[in-house]
């Protein structure tokens, strides 16, 4: 996996690369039909509705409906995307993803514009930290959480062609770097961005740019971390966090949402019941989160390249039993 991070790379939002592919995919598949809610502006879908004004139903500000229509759609013969701010999504269409989605095994997309942090300064209202717990507690969802651009549009992709039930995918506006090459094809697989065996860092969405920085900064200072971008919460790769466990005997987590029942839950759940080893979870800590901008919210929970670097000094000081 080809990755860049230098201070110099241009930075991406990744709803473009999400636009690009859901109008690449519709014009090779008429099925493809995106149910909005007030949100083509926000999900930058205006190009979409220009070339294909029939294939994008704009509910309104009516999340609930919104996974309805959705719903409806599939049931016909279609394959929805649904295009919505993960807060609203996640939270206020609970009911309707659990049964309408999911309990009735829908093959559509819930794709979550501006996730975890990404609304700043709007503050705990519009924030959705706990979105990725929520989906990973509805059984038959799939739960993806990508880094930049290329893992956005190949999560979609991916998602549309290859599975037949409900997939939870969060589309950043955060601008990250791109830290895939051109030549990536999206696994649901974890991908190992550097190896060591000194400790684990297991990461996604936009805490994987800053987690390169810091394995980076750890092997110049003679630590060696392993490196794991999971982008799939849900099914987790368990054989490749065992591995870790086993093999490294240290796991830091580090993710753009609460540490209850996200990437690092996953994660502790599976290493506790099979490989017991010590894990730090970063992320935003059992509280509502803060109001300020996205950079000043990683930095002040951690989820950042110091924080990880400081995660992994005090779990190297710790004996491994």
């Amino acid at each position: 996996m080809s990755t860049r991070t230098a201070p110099e790379t241009p930075l991406h939002d990744c709803r473009g690369a999400y636009a690009r592919v859901l109008t690449d995919i519709a014009r090779a598949d008429e099925r493809l039909v995106v149910v909005a809610n007030d949100s083509v502006g926000s999900s930058n879908l205006g190009a979409f509705r220009e070339e294909f004004p029939t294939r994008l139903i704009n509910v309104g500000i009516a999340e609930q409906n919104q996974v309805g229509v959705a719903a409806g759609l599939e049931n016909g013969g279609k394959i929805p995307v649904v295009s919505c701010a993960g807060s609203f999504l996640s939270a206020r269409a609970t009911e309707q993803i659990k049964i309408d989605a999911a309990y009735s095994h829908r093959h559509m997309l819930l794709c979550a514009q501006s996730p975890g942090l990404a609304y700043g300064q709007l503050g705990s209202t519009h924030h959705s930290a706990e979105d990725v717990s929520i989906m990973r507690a509805i059984p038959d969802m799939t739960v993806i959480v990508p880094a930049d651009p290329a893992e956005t549009a190949g999560a979609v992709h991916w998602a549309y062609s290859e599975l037949d039930g409900p997939a939870y995918i969060r589309v950043s506006r955060m601008k990250v770097p791109a830290v895939h090459g051109e030549d990536y094809v999206f696994t649901p697989e974890a991908v190992t961005v550097r190896d060591g065996a000194d400790l684990t860092i297991i990461a996604n969405g936009t805490a994987l740019h800053r987690a390169i920085e810091a394995a980076d900064r750890l092997a110049a200072d003679g630590v060696r971390a392993r490196l794991l971008s999971i982008p799939v919460v849900k099914p987790l790769d368990e054989d490749a966090v065992l591995a870790a466990a086993r093999e490294t005997g240290r796991i830091i987590t580090v993710e753009e949402g609460t540490v209850k029942g996200g990437l690092g839950g996953a994660v502790a759940e599976l290493t506790a019941d099979r490989c017991p080893v010590p894990v730090r979870r970063l992320g935003v800590p059992d509280e509502f989160a803060l109001t300020g901008s996205e950079a000043w919210l990683m930095d002040h929970w951690g989820v950042s390249a110091e924080g990880v670097i400081a995660a992994a000094r005090g779990l190297m000081a710790q004996p491994v039993t």
